[in-house]
């Protein structure tokens, strides 16, 4: 593949390369065989500057990182029995470029790359990239600057990735980058920023100071860039760009190692270590508006997961979050806490959307709030405004699974299939042992009805995430598909489940509506109402795609109601 990248550059000399895996006959200086035979019929058919590979091949590297596929079609061939799947094959370089072709540079942008830990300690690890997430966050609040988010810049840790590429891949004209050495109290700071075209370097600086100085260095560091990229702030800006939420050092350290365990997405014990420390940080600054953000945070995922019962995270986390806002209400990641809440929890439409707005007023790089009042509007039918937010938040964050995931979802309440397909696929590219983009390219060939692809992309996605999520959207199918034997099969999968984890009553009561057992899904899809559990926000669209009978029953109307939802367009 790298040998064909290289011709393909020279555009002069164009490869096109057949791969089958076979028998192989050695005879007189020559080479016969199965294996010969196919692949030079797969070469024959493959376009310039491609390799194409037939399915047994695509079996044995599907799993491998930095390679991925498409499906071209299945055939027959010359000599060979059966049809034969062809895929082509696509390298990390040519994802990543396909990815990010689309997307054109802003002149006033900037991706800020973790700082290197110069201190041969790991433990500093979360010093270097707080003071990296506290310079993009400052730089996010700055009007008309455009800041790539903290996990597509944060992707190029330690890859010796050309500053040009970088800019590339995330559609910025400016990088800053710059490396941490801290033993003690002593700091040693560089930072320098790069022009992504060139490479020219619009400004460095190196500062020698105690730890005590680190507010300082922030603020040089935000205003030497602002001033190179002749930004100008005034006023009252400059102070709330510029606004220190503690004085104290040790405070300060705490909090952001709560961000670094947070940020670690690994799953309830990192929710809760950052719990820990955020609690740490408000012992010793009890004013500490962000610690009281990423406090709420913490357990609205660890709610939102079901890793935590409603009773035991969400008074914590309303309490955390009105307390933020108590202290400033113009933290825009306390006001997505609370959209976040209303919409998935509460189901005040009304009140999440004015909070989702509140949050991007604030902070308009801030990609999450994008993503969730994309998914917001999707669900309330409100396509083209759906579509908006998460084109937008993609645009900031290009390189997150959980962004496209989103959006991958908003695709699916808005009924594109053209942008599920292409958010799928871009799921399983950056990623082919993410469930997700398995599941949504599963659901976007049910809706087009390729049944056999579908079952193929939804069982993968139950292999790799053998849980309630995935399961009850393989049952759903096997009955849309009259397949009942194998759907019962999974609800006893689920019940079984349910004996050993939680299983959400919204996601049985689905597959229970799906095989016919009305009473049963009207049952526990009350028992979810009471529960108020968020995936219900989906019902109403569950409904009009995935069964073909259980909206008629004379209950389902009432249950909508419960939700805040409309029967408008269901029948």
């Amino acid at each position: 593949m790298s040998i064909q990248e290289i011709c393909n550059g020279e555009r002069e000399f164009q490869l096109r390369i057949g791969i089958h895996l076979g028998e192989v006959i050695f005879e007189n200086g020559d080479v016969f065989g199965d294996g010969v035979n196919v692949a030079s019929r797969i070469q024959a058919l493959a376009s310039p500057g491609t390799t194409w590979v037939s399915e047994i091949v695509f079996r044995n590297i599907e799993n491998k990182r930095g390679i991925s596929t498409d499906f071209i079609k299945e055939t027959t061939l010359k000599n060979v029995q059966y049809p034969v799947k062809i895929y082509q094959l696509r390298s990390e370089k040519e994802i990543q470029n396909r990815i990010f072709s689309t997307q054109t540079i802003i002149e006033k942008s900037i991706a800020v790359l973790p700082f290197v830990n110069m201190s041969g300690d790991p433990d500093n690890e979360y010093f270097c990239d707080g003071l990296s997430e506290e310079l993009l966050n400052v730089l996010a609040k700055v009007d008309g600057l455009k800041v790539a988010s903290r996990t597509s810049s944060f992707l190029f840790r330690g890859k010796g990735t050309d500053i040009t590429e970088i800019g590339n891949k995330l559609k910025v004209a400016t990088v800053l980058e710059g490396s941490v050495r801290k033993s003690g109290n002593r700091l040693r700071i560089t930072a320098q920023l790069i022009n992504a075209t060139d490479g020219y370097h619009l400004w460095s600086e190196r500062y020698d100071r105690n730890l005590e100085d680190i507010f300082d260095i922030q603020d040089e560091i935000s205003l030497a860039i602002l001033n190179a990229l002749k930004v100008k702030l005034l006023g009252d800006e400059k102070a709330e760009v510029l606004k220190r939420y503690t004085g104290n050092t040790e405070a300060y350290q705490f909090y952001l190692q709560g961000r670094y365990h947070y940020n670690k997405w690994a799953g309830p014990e990192g929710y809760k270590q950052a719990i820990d420390y955020y609690k740490n940080a408000i012992a010793i600054e009890p004013n500490y508006a962000l610690a009281y953000t990423g406090l709420a945070a913490c357990y609205l995922n660890l709610w939102f997961f079901s890793s935590l019962a409603p009773e035991e995270s969400l008074p914590q986390m309303k309490e955390a979050t009105h307390r933020s806002l108590e202290l400033d209400e113009k933290i825009a990641e306390s006001h997505l806490s609370l959209a976040r809440m209303k919409f998935w929890y509460e189901w005040d439409f009304a009140g999440a959307e004015a909070e989702f707005n509140k949050a991007i007023e604030l902070n308009p790089n801030l990609a999450e709030a994008h993503e969730q009042f994309g998914i917001m509007l999707g669900i309330l039918e409100r396509s083209q405004e759906s579509f908006a937010q998460s084109e937008k938040a993609c645009e900031l964050d290009p390189f997150s699974l959980m962004i496209t995931w989103g959006a991958a979802w908003a695709s699916w309440l808005t009924n594109n299939h053209e942008r599920m397909n292409k958010f799928a696929k871009k799921l399983i590219e950056l990623d082919y042992s993410f469930f997700g983009g398995h599941l949504i390219l599963g659901t976007e060939r049910w809706s087009t009805g390729n049944f056999d692809e579908a079952e193929k992309e939804l069982e993968i996605s139950d292999v790799q995430n053998p849980g309630p999520f995935a399961l009850s959207w393989v049952g759903i199918f096997y009955a849309y598909i009259g397949e009942m034997e194998k759907a019962n099969r999974v609800l006893h999968d689920m019940e079984e489940l349910q004996k050993h984890q939680p299983v959400g009553n919204y996601y049985l009561a689905m597959v229970f509506a799906a095989v016919g057992k009305n009473d049963r899904a009207v049952e526990l899809l009350e028992r979810a109402c009471d529960e108020h559990e968020g995936a219900l926000v989906f019902f109403k669209h569950h409904l009009k795609r995935l069964t073909r009978d259980f909206k008629k029953d004379p209950r389902v109307p009432g249950i909508l109601k419960r939700i805040g939802l409309s029967t408008d367009g269901l029948y």
